[in-house]
C-alpha cells in the first residue's frame, strides 16, 4: 500500500506524532544520562537514584501540574478581573492590564499557577511578549512575601540585627525594582483603553463545573508532556552534575575569585560556599562569624547581600531552570528566567552599594 503524503496527514495527527517522538527522545536522553550517571558518579546507586532524584523529580512535576490545573481553573472559570481588582491601581499604573494583575494575585499561592496563567493568555494572544516580561518581573513581589514568613523565623535567629538589615535591604530593593518595572511599562506599553483584546482560544466567560474541566482536559495532557519532555533530562543532567562534584568545584571557585576589600576574604568565602550549598547555610555561617567577632553587623549584612548574589546562578540552575523549562518553552523559559535573576540582582548590588557608603 502506498504510504500517505505527509502534508495529507490530518495537522492533530501530525502534532500528536511530533509530540510522542519528541517525548521518546526525551526518555532515551534521560535513561542514557542515569547509565552515564551509575557507571561514572561515585557512590551512586539505584537506591540513592530513587530517593534522591525520582522522588524529588515526581515530587517538583507534580506542583507544576498542579499550579498548571489551579491556573487553567480560574481562568476557564471567569476569575481572572475579579482576582485584577485586588492589584488594579498598580497594574493601571503599569498599563499591563487585568490578565498580569490576575496572575500576580495568584503568584501569592502558587508560582507555578501564576506562570501558567501567563503562559495561557501568551498564547492565547490576550497579553504581548512584553507583558509577559514585565509582568514575570512584577512576580516577584509576590514570590518574595510567599515565603518572607518562613525566612524570617529561620534567619533572624542566627543573625540578629544584620538579619533585619539583610531583610530591609532585600525589601528595599524588591520595591526599587518593582517600581522600575511599572514606569517602565507606563511608559512603554499603550493605555490599557487602547488596548483591544483578542479573542483567543478556548477562551470561556462563564463557570460552570463541566465547562472548568473540559478546559482544563482540553489542555492539561499537552502541558504535562511538555513538562515531562523538558523537565526529566534537564533535572536528571543537574542532578548529576551535582553528584560528581561540579557545583562543589563551582563554589570554592567562586569563593576563591571572589576578592573584596569591604570583607575579610576568609569570612566571604564561608558566606558563598554557605550561600550556594544551602540557603540557610550562608545566614548560618555569617552569623557565627558575627557572633565571634569576625564581622561586625553591617559587614555581616553586606556579606549576605554579596553571598546572595555571588551563589544565585547555581541556586537558579539547580532549583528555578526545570521549572522555567517546563512550563515555558526552553528557549522562552531561559530568557525569563535569566531576565528576572539578572534585575534581581541588580537592584540588590544598588540597594547594597547604597548602604556600604552611606549605611
Amino acid at each position: 500500500m502506498a504510504r500517505q503524503p505527509y502534508n495529507r496527514i490530518p495537522k492533530r495527527q501530525r502534532q500528536n506524532d511530533h509530540a510522542y517522538r519528541t517525548l521518546t527522545i526525551s526518555l532515551g536522553i534521560s535513561l542514557l544520562l542515569l547509565a552515564a550517571g551509575l557507571k561514572w558518579a561515585p557512590d551512586l546507586d539505584a537506591s540513592q537514584l530513587a530517593r534522591r532524584l525520582l522522588l524529588p523529580m515526581a515530587r517538583l512535576i507534580g506542583f507544576i501540574a498542579l499550579g498548571l490545573v489551579v491556573g487553567q481553573a480560574i481562568e476557564a472559570a471567569g476569575w481572572t478581573r475579579r482576582m485584577a481588582a485586588l492589584t488594579g491601581p498598580l497594574f493601571r499604573l503599569s498599563r499591563l492590564g487585568p490578565q498580569c494583575g490576575a496572575a500576580f494575585s495568584a503568584a501569592f499561592f502558587s508560582g507555578a499557577a501564576a506562570n501558567g496563567m501567563l503562559l495561557e493568555f501568551y498564547e492565547t494572544e490576550r497579553i504581548t511578549r512584553r507583558q509577559l516580561f514585565l509582568a514575570n518581573l512584577m512576580n516577584q513581589v509576590p514570590v518574595y512575601f510567599l515565603h518572607l514568613p518562613t525566612t524570617l523565623f529561620i534567619v533572624l535567629p542566627m543573625t540578629g540585627r544584620a538579619g533585619v538589615i539583610y531583610f530591609g535591604l532585600t525589601a528595599t530593593a524588591l520595591v526599587v525594582r518593582t517600581l522600575a518595572v511599572a514606569l517602565y511599562g507606563r511608559s512603554t506599553l499603550p493605555p490599557l483603553a487602547e488596548v483591544v483584546p483578542l479573542p483567543g482560544k478556548g477562551q470561556h466567560t462563564c463557570g460552570p463545573a463541566k465547562t472548568i474541566w473540559a478546559a482544563v482536559r482540553q489542555r492539561l495532557p499537552g502541558r504535562i508532556q511538555r513538562i515531562v519532555v523538558y523537565v526529566v533530562p534537564i533535572y536528571i543532567a543537574v542532578f548529576l552534575a551535582h553528584s560528581i562534584g561540579y557545583f562543589d568545584a563551582a563554589r570554592h571557585w567562586m569563593a576563591r575569585f571572589i576578592v573584596t576589600s569591604v570583607l575579610p576574604v576568609e569570612a566571604m568565602s564561608m558566606v558563598i560556599l554557605g550561600f550556594a550549598a544551602e540557603f540557610t547555610s550562608g545566614f548560618a555561617a555569617a552569623g557565627a562569624m558575627l557572633t565571634a567577632g569576625v564581622l561586625t553587623v553591617k559587614q555581616t549584612a553586606l556579606a549576605l547581600i554579596i553571598g546572595n548574589v555571588v551563589a544565585f546562578p547555581i541556586r537558579a540552575l539547580r532549583h528555578q531552570l526545570p521549572h522555567y523549562m517546563g512550563i515555558f518553552s526552553p528557549r522562552l523559559g531561559v530568557e525569563l528566567l535569566l531576565m528576572g535573576q539578572g534585575v534581581r540582582v541588580a537592584s540588590l548590588l544598588l540597594v547594597g552599594a547604597l548602604y556600604y557608603w552611606w549605611g
